[in-house]
């Protein structure tokens, strides 16, 4: 029997299972030889994701929209456009909400979710022997592409935000500061659902990703990196790089499917939130929304 996805709510306070959009898709592409090499023929590929963007841009998506709203249970009172409103699915999947829906934690010490998720942390990227499965260390260099940024961040701290197709898919900023360019590093488009990470951890850092270098009063600087995943060629940044932001602030919205924000911060600036150090330590996520305290900050005298 296949091995659910069960992560920890922060609301209910309680182990919940994953209900998987495509998961039999996803099983069959990461835990079956022949979906296996389907997945490094095609499925990894940009042009994959291409094609089922360019199909979710259609008029005629639509009428998907209805049937994910009943069978995910989004809350379409928090929605700024109601469903019938949207030109086709991706506008619905990119879809802003109204102001207040994600209230954010305005505490001076407060550093917040950047995205709606399931939220996995690692408190010293160094010491980490695997995210889901045990036996694999974080590899910083390859996920940064920058020996002198691995180098000075290998003892830091690291949130990794993975955004289900179910979840509210615009992305913001942790902490107050002034953000840098986003700097592409290509890649392919695997799943980052524990399905395809269980299997292959290293998935992360050879996804196609954007790192963004975030400098901040105490926090030092901050790397900010949005991951591309299947069907998710698109990341559109909606922030202005030398212009400074606040917390809570939108930085940009992934286009359709799966995808993770992956927070990175320098050594012994943060402390995260018990439950998260707790379920981390269990190999389980955190479910929690945008503005939501994730960690507190360590003021450096």
């Amino acid at each position: 029997m296949a091995e659910p996805i069960v992560f920890f709510d922060r609301y209910k306070q309680q182990l919940e299972t994953e209900v998987v959009y495509g998961e039999g898709f996803l099983r069959w592409a990461y835990e079956h030889a022949v979906g296996r090499v389907a997945t490094q023929v095609l499925v990894k590929r940009a042009c994959f994701s291409q094609w089922y963007g360019w199909r979710m841009n259609q008029a005629k998506s639509r009428g998907l929209i209805a049937p994910f709203i009943e069978r995910y249970g989004i809350d379409v009172g928090e929605m700024k456009r109601s469903p019938g409103e949207f030109e086709h699915f991706n506008a619905f999947f990119a879809r802003e909400l109204n102001a207040g829906a994600r209230p954010v934690d305005a505490a001076s010490d407060a550093v917040v979710f950047p995205a709606d998720g399931r939220h996995f942390v690692i408190p010293d990227i160094a010491e980490n022997d695997g995210i889901f499965v045990k036996g694999t260390r974080f590899n910083l260099l390859e996920l940064l592409g920058d020996k002198t940024l691995a180098k000075r961040f290998a003892h830091g701290s690291m949130l990794i935000s993975r955004l289900c197709p179910v979840d509210y898919h615009r992305f913001h900023f942790p902490w107050e500061g002034i953000p840098g360019e986003p700097r592409l590093i290509g890649g392919d488009l695997y799943s980052v659902s524990p399905i395809a990470l269980r299997r292959r951890q290293s998935l992360l850092w050879e996804n196609k990703r954007y790192v963004t270098r975030l400098q901040t009063d105490l926090l030092g600087e901050v790397l900010l990196l949005d991951v591309g995943a299947t069907c998710v060629g698109t990341v559109v940044s909606t922030f202005e790089p030398g212009k400074h932001v606040v917390k809570g602030d939108e930085k940009g919205y992934f286009l359709f499917g799966g995808s993770c924000v992956i927070t990175i911060f320098e050594p012994g600036r943060v402390v995260f939130e018990a439950d998260l150090l707790e379920q981390s330590s269990q190999r389980k996520e955190v479910y929690a929304r945008i503005g939501d305290r994730a960690a507190t900050v360590v003021e450096v005298g």
